[in-house]
């Protein structure tokens, strides 16, 4: 009775020890599917990382191959000093061209007529005063139109008359506004303008000292009154005639430097002043595209 008792107890244990060890092996074999997949997202993270280094060195050669390619290309035209015309620099360049400029900005509708410009692909001189300029909503628009590719010209702070003004006033006027666009936009002008297109000796000096080119323009009419008028003022752009203003012969031709503001009836008058010069066979320069100082 003992020898079958302890039989017994011996293979109850037997039994028992080979239940734990199926389950234990079970419980393994369970792991084992677990740690697989975490060593295979571990590789895939590893894949991904890889790729995504490779992507980011192709995405960085790309830029700056893109960078090489988008260089300022090589200018074609220069600004003649006498009529502030635009003159190519060598042959096989069109000639028939003219130059948008803008005087008086940012007002109150330069945004606007650069965004129209923009859609058009028209490119222009925005000429600013400091005085549009003493707000961070005024900033915000010169930082906008210049990051709309418009170049930005120098047109005093004050809009002063510069023969009235002494050496140290008129350099004020002129270097003040240059560092101010400095600092709103990253860069100084590259284009001067008088207001009215007054220059003394000493204003001429300042502004090649600065590096800046120095332009009138070879005609404008939204300063006048029979021409504060949008259609009025399409016609006279177009045909380059101001009759109401003595002008009752055309002043565009090619390489004409076209005069308009930051006004209503001008803003309104734009897109079909694009149009109306296009379809004479005008293109509008880029200023990019004009030789300049710096």
């Amino acid at each position: 009775m003992k020898k079958t008792v302890w039989f017994l107890m011996v293979l109850l244990f037997l039994t028992t020890a080979c239940s734990n060890t199926g389950t234990a092996d079970e419980e393994n074999d369970a792991d084992q599917p677990v740690e697989q997949e975490l060593s295979n997202e571990q590789e895939e993270e590893k894949n991904n990382d890889f790729e995504k280094d490779k992507n980011n060195k192709q995405e960085k050669e790309m830029n700056q191959a893109k960078q090489t390619s988008d260089e300022v290309p090589k200018p074609t035209y220069k600004i003649d000093e006498d009529t502030s015309s635009v003159i190519p620099l060598q042959k096989n360049v069109d000639e028939k061209v003219v130059l948008l400029t803008i005087d008086d900005a940012p007002d109150r509708y330069a945004l606007k007529m650069a965004k129209t410009l923009k859609e058009m692909n028209a490119g222009a001189i925005f000429f600013v005063n400091g005085h549009f300029l003493n707000t961070d909503k005024e900033k915000k628009v010169l930082r906008k139109i210049h990051s709309m590719g418009f170049a930005i010209g120098n047109h005093t702070y004050s809009h002063a008359f510069l023969p009235d003004l002494s050496k140290a006033e008129q350099k004020e006027e002129i270097i003040r506004l240059n560092n101010l666009i400095e600092k709103i936009i990253g860069e100084k002008p590259k284009f001067f303008r008088a207001p009215h297109g007054e220059n003394t000796n000493y204003s001429r000096k300042v502004a090649a000292d600065e590096g800046m080119i120095v332009m009138n323009w070879t005609y404008g009419y939204d300063y006048f009154k029979p021409y504060m008028d949008a259609e009025k003022l399409t016609k006279a752009m177009v045909t380059g005639k101001g009759p109401a203003v003595d002008v009752p012969y055309s002043l565009l031709k090619p390489g004409a430097n076209l005069l308009m503001h930051d006004r209503k009836w001008t803003a309104k008058a734009l897109p079909a002043i694009v149009k109306g010069l296009r379809d004479k066979g005008y293109e509008m320069v880029e200023p990019e595209q004009i030789k300049t100082i710096q």
